[in-house]
């Protein structure tokens, strides 16, 4: 029998380039208000619970999809560069565990994410690695669209950076 290590199961890597220079970017990646404004999938509406943006601060953020589903996802930050990097967790909680159980799905246990933030040419290129305890974690992380959701959010991201632009 073999054991899985969290560095033989291959990450989910999503990378986009977005037109705002690394500051205006992680001030609006890190800043609640800001958050709010564009975290979730389109046609969802995210409410920021709780925010401590520091070493040990926990976050728990609610998306609220279109038919009224409430997703809690909470965290716990684990590494902060300003305008270079943020690494945390995303949990689901027990608030969406039962959730998901009355929809009868499965959900992974916790993922960790980091997000690096690079220059390129006035513009931000944001890298982001979702590791995972297990294969199974990864596959049913992959299986809720999780790529998918992360690009819709990132199309919100982009409406909301051309706002600010104005």
């Amino acid at each position: 029998m073999t054991t899985e290590t969290r560095h033989e199961i291959p990450p989910i890597i999503i990378t986009r380039v977005f037109d705002a220079p690394v500051d205006l970017f992680y001030k609006v990646w890190t800043e609640p208000e800001h958050i709010a404004k564009w975290w979730g999938p389109e046609g969802f509406d995210t409410r920021v619970e709780e925010y401590d943006f520091q070493v040990g601060g926990r976050s728990k953020f609610v998306m609220t999809g279109p038919d009224g589903t409430e997703y809690p996802v909470t965290g716990r930050f684990i590494e902060i560069v300003e305008n270079e990097k943020v690494v945390s967790t995303d949990e689901f909680g027990e608030e969406y565990k039962e959730m998901a159980k009355k929809m009868g799905v499965e959900i992974p246990q916790i993922d960790t994410i980091t997000a690096l933030f690079e220059e390129v040419e006035g513009k931000t290129k944001l890298t982001l690695t979702m590791t995972y305890p297990s294969q199974h974690d990864r596959d049913l992380h992959k299986n809720m669209h999780v790529v998918e959701g992360w690009n819709s959010s990132f199309d919100c991201l982009d409406k909301h950076l051309a706002t600010l632009a104005e």
